[in-house]
């Protein structure tokens, strides 16, 4: 076709060039004479024939539908005039010359390739086409590209329904699977963009033209891997390419052929995400650990690059050695330093504070903190390095025992207030406890918010310090001297106390003798009432009486009874009454005994007869009416008694009489 369309144009291109030599010769020869002989006539009417005849066959050459070369001429406008050769020059529209940006490419003396689309008009105008002659010729490359398996290149210019559209002088398809190795995700990122394709078919009556972009990539890939497997063995450093990033590692490009790097072994330090250090596309130095023959799997490895630094750790980091890093992570136990690429550190949250309770590492540090800390043990065999941070400074423990001795008092403020006790702040950092059975020698506290707040200020005395468990025991009831230590004193067993009721439970009744001292009366040691149930006869805020029957100082305990007081009571009665009626025997015998005397005395001093008589019965009848003067009368043993004087005074019967008679019945 091009030796065709090359032979056409040098064919037009000899004829007009004689046809212009034989105007220049008529034209020199017109000035030289005016007559001919008729020999030069006929020559001339030769040579004449001749050039028509070569120029109609020049134009009966070209054909409708053919391609010719041609020469700009001139340029408006509208048209670009080519002359191809013909009687006339033919018309190019100038759109066919306009590129995207919007100017003309045509320049007067520029060869140009034409299709012939129609000789002559009626008026007399050759139309040619330079897009219709781009393309025949286009499609000429494309068959001879098919044949002979090349490639082609184009541009992708924009996506269209199953895959996009490339411009290659035609509008060719690409699949969607055809554009590369793996699915893509972003077509229109490709939009824009020049590749080689394959040619996988095509049919010019129907203008249809498939490309394939992969089918070269598969080629290249082949030949990089017959390449790669040549030198792939354990232990070989190869270059490549990231391909993929997973959560667990990298894909790498070795050369047709993946081999996965773990995201382990990565570094000798601690890795977050592969995608912290590459990004799909860098290259990437990397060392052969395993290959699969059979699945053609391949590790890889970028740390072993590097030596191990756990090597020379114990070198390096001594126990007692201070060490900088920074916080990578944290756990709810601690926080982890990276001391150098390879090489963490643990803190634990018992090594943070001194004197804080630390509950989270994040109290103290943060990711990414730099802290200074001391190595606490060091074993390079498990990868573990035990770290302080509460070691930099002086632990305020070990002096504060001499700073606060047993039995000191200090002063400070309520930092917290737990149902056991509170909490004092002592130094920067250590609280003391004062548990809530130290507040007070009697008081019954059932909660330290009843007596006390957050932020008081209060006075408390050193009770124990525990250095090994860091505990610091405080105490303000021993502010003042203990109250029990009088009580055995003043509450001895057999005393008799007066109380108030303050607790009536099923075992018995809590009395308080005064403030702080309780006393128990035991159920047992209750009076029976009548209903038979004693603990029905106490109220709380009665106001009762009872006996002290035992105390015990150790267990600040006092012992009650009711009845015990009310037999003691009783024994008092009695004695009382009996000390009375001691008291009324005594008299009756001397009023008696004093009787007998005078009875006895006139008696003696009597001659006889009735001289005698008057005044013993005179005596008798006043010591009768001295008797019951004193309101007692005789028994029928004192009336019977003889003149001998019978009876002693002890054989008396006492009657009580009145309110005496009264009483005894009573008791």
């Amino acid at each position: 076709m091009d030796k065709q369309i090359n032979a056409t144009g040098e064919g037009a291109n000899i004829t007009t060039s004689a046809r212009d030599d034989q105007i220049v010769e008529e034209k020199g020869q017109e000035g030289s004479t005016q007559s001919a002989g008729s020999s030069v006539g006929e020559k001339k009417k030769g040579d004449t024939s001749d050039f028509q005849e070569l120029y109609e066959e020049s134009l009966r050459s070209i054909q409708e539908g053919e391609l010719v070369r041609g020469e700009i001429v001139q340029i408006d406008k509208e048209f670009v005039l080519v002359d191809i050769g013909y009687k006339s020059e033919g018309q190019i529209p100038i759109r066919e010359f306009i590129d995207p940006h919007g100017n003309i490419t045509a320049r007067v003396g520029d060869k140009v390739d034409v299709l012939l689309e129609r000789r002559e008009d009626d008026e007399g105008i050759i139309l040619l086409s330079k897009e219709k002659a781009n393309k025949i010729k286009i499609w000429d490359e494309i068959r001879e590209i098919y044949e002979r398996d090349g490639t082609i290149r184009g541009k992708i210019i924009s996506r269209v329904k199953g895959g996009m559209s490339v411009d290659i002088g035609l509008a060719a398809f690409l699949p969607g699977s055809q554009i590369d190795l793996k699915p893509v995700k972003d077509f229109d990122g490709l939009i824009g963009t020049t590749h080689d394709f394959k040619i996988l078919k095509y049919n010019r009556r129907r203008s249809n033209i498939v490309l394939s972009r992969r089918a070269i990539l598969e080629a290249e890939r082949n030949r990089l891997r017959q390449q790669t497997l040549e030198v792939l063995e354990n232990g070989a450093v190869l270059q490549g390419k990231v391909k993929n990033i997973t959560d667990y590692g990298l894909f790498i490009d070795l050369g047709g052929i993946d081999g996965l790097l773990h995201i382990t072994d990565m570094s000798w330090g601690r890795v977050g995400h592969p995608s912290e250090m590459y990004q799909v596309g860098d290259e990437i130095t990397v060392k052969v650990l395993s290959i699969d023959p059979e699945s053609e799997r391949v590790s890889l490895g970028l740390k072993q690059l590097k030596p191990d630094p756990w090597t020379q750790a114990d070198e390096r980091y001594p126990v007692g050695s201070r060490i900088h890093g920074h916080v990578v992570s944290l756990a709810d136990y601690g926080a982890f330093v990276e001391i150098e690429e390879g090489i963490e550190g643990l803190i634990h949250v018992s090594e943070m504070s001194w004197t804080r309770k630390i509950r989270h590492p994040s109290q103290v540090v943060k990711v990414g903190d730099e802290v200074e800390a001391v190595v606490l043990n060091i074993d390079s065999a498990n990868k573990r390095i035990s770290l302080g941070l509460k070691q930099i400074e002086p632990n305020p423990w070990d002096i504060i025992e001499d700073k606060y001795p047993v039995g000191t008092t200090i002063e400070g403020r309520i930092k917290n207030i737990t149902d056991f006790g509170i909490f004092i702040g002592i130094d920067e950092g250590i609280d003391g406890l004062v548990h809530i059975s130290d507040f007070s020698w009697t008081r019954r506290i059932k909660h330290p918010s009843e007596i006390y707040r957050k932020g008081q200020v209060v006075q408390a005395v050193v009770l124990n310090i525990d250095k090994e468990n860091e505990r610091f025991s405080l105490g303000i009831k021993q502010l003042t001297p203990d109250p029990w230590e009088s009580v055995p004193e003043r509450y001895k067993p057999g005393t008799r106390i007066t109380g108030v009721v303050t607790n009536v439970t099923d075992f018995g009744v809590f009395v308080e003798l005064e403030e702080g001292i309780e006393g128990l009366i035991h159920v047992s040691e209750l009076s029976k009432d009548k209903s038979g149930n004693p603990l029905s006869r106490f109220k709380t805020d009665d106001v009762i009486q009872a006996k002290v029957i035992n105390v015990s100082k150790a267990e600040k305990k006092i012992g009650l009874s009711v009845r015990k007081l009310e037999e003691s009571d009783e024994k008092e009665i009695y004695k009382s009454y009996v000390n009375t009626r001691s008291e009324a025997t005594s008299n009756l015998g001397e009023l008696l005994r004093k009787g007998m005397i005078k009875f006895q005395d006139r008696a003696d001093n009597a001659e006889g007869g009735e001289e005698q008589a008057a005044p013993r019965e005179q005596g008798e009848g006043e010591g009768e009416s001295a008797l019951a003067e004193e309101g007692f009368r005789p028994t029928e043993a004192d009336e019977n008694k003889g003149d001998d004087g019978g009876q002693k005074e002890d054989n008396v019967e006492e009657r009580p009489v009145g309110d005496e008679s009264e009483r005894l019945e009573t008791l």
